[in-house]
């Protein structure tokens, strides 16, 4: 049976979109999934299904069951594997100084339509790198306020197309799937 990661945009972050993760395991459970696990409290659900159509599933149980519109990026483990098997040499390297981030495009636009409309990362700052329908960010922690990406990704018209994780929570979101 294929095993799937979703991660969900927007769920309790500052008390907003409140979903309590073991309810949300049970209702992932009443879809017919199976071995589901969730991943720290903002919406990282790993499963098992056969259904088609698994993110409309989720999207439509989470407006019926919580009154929320909440966008899912859903993936099998395969390709969640095959990225991070593709990250830059410069992503995930264990700097301190260095903040990395996978950032999973919701939207139809390409990975490159979303670069194109964030603009150019900030020479010495920030760096991306484009991999299918995701993009690899990696920005300096000290300096991240001044950096191009951090502001544009925050910004209502390009957030509302992006679910953004950091390397630790997909790495750790690996481990837990194999």
């Amino acid at each position: 049976m294929p095993r799937y990661v979703a991660f969900l945009r927007g769920i309790n972050i500052n008390g907003k979109n409140k979903i309590n993760m073991s309810d949300l395991k049970t209702e992932f459970k009443s879809l017919g999934f199976s071995d589901v696990t969730t991943y720290l409290n903002s919406g990282n659900i790993i499963f098992k299904s056969e259904a088609d159509n698994v993110r409309l599933l989720i999207e439509k149980m989470i407006i019926e069951k919580y009154g929320l519109e909440i966008p899912a990026y859903v993936i099998d483990s395969d390709s969640l594997l095959d990225i991070l098997q593709h990250a830059p040499t410069w992503w995930n390297t264990g700097d301190k100084d260095k903040y990395d981030n996978l950032i999973f495009i919701l939207s139809s636009d390409s990975p490159e339509e979303i670069c194109k409309s964030i603009g150019e990362p900030t020479e010495g700052l920030e760096q991306i790198k484009t991999y299918k329908n995701v993009i690899f960010w990696t920005f300096d922690r000290a300096k991240y306020q001044k950096s191009n990406w951090w502001k544009k990704t925050a910004s209502a018209n390009v957030a509302k197309k992006l679910t953004i994780r950091t390397a630790n929570t997909v790495n750790k979101i690996c481990k837990i799937d194999n």
